[in-house]
């Protein structure tokens, strides 16, 4: 049976001394027979999760996370906890890009946090960050793996609205990704940026570019990952508008991290070096999330 609520958690109570509102999304999810079933979802607003989506031939589903308010405002505090149980198959993603407001004071805070139960499979591609002038934006995704799980994650940013030729133009965004496999850590990146202080334009930085997208496989006891490394390139080599590299890390994993010039052309290397991560790891088709 499908627990599901939208009761405030005490320790997240907004109160009248400070700006922002605290949002919780909790969701769980176990295999059952063939397929994979939501079994818990309790959310407070500014966070909530649509009805799962079953996808023919896996026994996996489609879930998408989101913020129906249309954006995060500074003060806000989001915290997300996702439990996927032995076996469960979950795709998550997003309506549209996250669109981060102007603050006077404290930065919105943006943490989740996702565990997988042994051999479960998870795909997280939420969709970009856009920091909106004058913005400050902390978000942090930690990934806990159980044995003989695998992970395919995304996560890209943009320095601003770049259809109104703003660029660097937020006060501050910091990006913490974190996935560790039975307690062990497999990848840790930390990106802080402060425009006041150095925006990093030029050769080495985003060279002159307005998007920056990381793609994540992550797979305990892998053999095959200079073949995977070596394919994901290849891939990448083929668009032509992106500028990009692709590294195994020291163990069970690999890494593909470029720049675009466009939304579009970012959307376009997302779901292209996706739909080959799907085919690499698990050995799966490609997947239309139909956002429109």
């Amino acid at each position: 049976m499908l627990q599901s609520s939208t009761g405030s958690a005490p320790a997240f109570c907004s109160t009248l001394d400070r700006v922002g509102r605290d949002g919780t999304l909790s969701l769980a999810f176990e295999r059952r027979g063939g397929d994979t079933v939501l079994t818990e979802r309790r959310f407070t607003l500014p966070l909530q999760a649509l009805e799962p989506i079953p996808l023919e031939g896996d026994g996996s589903v489609c879930l998408m996370l989101l913020n129906p308010t249309g954006g995060v405002l500074g003060g806000d505090r989001l915290r997300t906890e996702i439990t996927l149980g032995p076996g469960a198959h979950v795709c998550l993603t997003t309506p549209s890009a996250t669109r981060v407001y102007r603050t006077l004071g404290p930065p919105a805070v943006q943490e989740t946090t996702i565990r997988l139960g042994k051999g479960a499979l998870l795909e997280y591609l939420p969709d970009h960050v856009i920091p909106h002038p004058g913005s400050a934006f902390h978000q942090s995704l930690t990934v806990e793996m159980g044995p003989k799980s695998r992970v395919i994650l995304s996560d890209a940013f943009a320095i601003g609205r770049l259809a109104r030729e703003e660029r660097w133009r937020f006060r501050e965004l910091v990006s913490r990704t974190s996935v560790t496999s039975r307690g062990r850590p497999l990848f840790l990146d930390w990106i802080r940026l402060d425009p006041s202080k150095r925006t990093p334009e030029g050769l080495g930085g985003m060279e002159g570019l307005g998007y920056l997208a990381t793609l994540g496989l992550f797979a305990e006891g892998s053999k095959t990952w200079e073949a995977t490394a070596a394919a994901l390139e290849g891939r990448l080599h083929e668009l032509s508008l992106i500028q990009g590299g692709v590294t195994p890390i020291v163990r069970d994993g690999v890494l593909v991290r470029f720049f675009s010039a466009s939304a579009h052309d970012l959307t376009h290397a997302t779901r292209g070096l996706w739909t080959l991560a799907r085919q690499l790891l698990l050995g799966l088709p490609a997947l239309d999330l139909r956002k429109w």
